[in-house]
């Protein structure tokens, strides 16, 4: 199966960990690793690589242009073949052709509507296709089946904050869920003071990068959150 790894990107000077990416089947989520990258970038908008600072993302070495055509082929020789769809979607993620990969997650839930990584990969997908409403879908209906999952919860919180028209509330509310279940959820952490400062809430941003320092003390964004909080407590 194919899950979420970790990548970097950066917000209007406020840094957002998430990651995604395709990898094998007993892989898990990993905690997000943030650091500065300058400009206002989302996940998935570069035409051409990776976004910067992402790694290498496992397995996308072998993601040839010949092996993407016969993997396609396949998929489609035989729709009712639901390893071939995943395969397919897989390595158009790999090439960052995401609406390919969309398309075929899109057959392989067709094929097992109740299959959750197939529901959370079209959240990855769309997520980084920037497409946060239809994100915000998969992952709220991959939740219905694990409502305790931290990693795709905190997700569900970034596409409200990525999103044309934020709703930092709503982005709050869900980030306060993950850690209401683990308070030491340290991209739930990350998030919260990030949409905190963009509500210009001083005081909870504050208390917030404060819990965040004390439990990861070597975390790279710290600088960044603590330069962003500065500004906001100067205003």
């Amino acid at each position: 199966m194919m899950t979420k790894e970790n990548t970097l990107f950066a917000i209007i000077g406020l840094l957002v960990g998430l990651i995604t990416g395709f990898v094998t089947a007993n892989s898990i989520n990993q905690s997000a690793v943030v650091q500065p990258v300058p400009g206002l970038q989302a996940p998935g908008q570069q035409a051409a690589g990776l976004p910067a600072g992402h790694p290498s993302v496992p397995g996308s070495q072998g993601g040839s242009i010949p092996e993407v055509q016969a993997a396609i082929e396949k998929a489609k020789a035989d729709p009712k073949d639901f390893e071939a769809q995943m395969k397919a979607a897989e390595l158009y993620y790999q090439i960052q052709r995401f609406d390919g990969a969309i398309e075929y997650l899109k057959k392989a839930n067709e094929l097992q509507p109740e299959n959750y990584e197939v529901m959370l990969n079209l959240g990855n997908a769309n997520f980084d296709a920037g497409k946060y409403d239809e994100a915000e879908k998969w992952y709220t209906t991959a939740l219905t089946k694990r409502p305790d999952d931290g990693d795709a919860r905190t997700d569900l919180g970034l596409t409200f904050i990525f999103r044309s028209s934020p709703d930092y509330d709503r982005a709050v509310q869900e980030f306060q869920r993950v850690l209401d279940a683990n308070p030491n959820h340290v991209q739930a952490l990350q998030n919260l003071t990030v949409a905190y400062t963009k509500k210009a809430d001083a005081a909870n941003a504050a208390a917030t990068f404060a819990r965040l320092e004390q439990i990861d003390a070597a975390n790279g964004a710290l600088p960044q959150l603590r330069e962003e909080l500065q500004k906001l407590q100067n205003k």
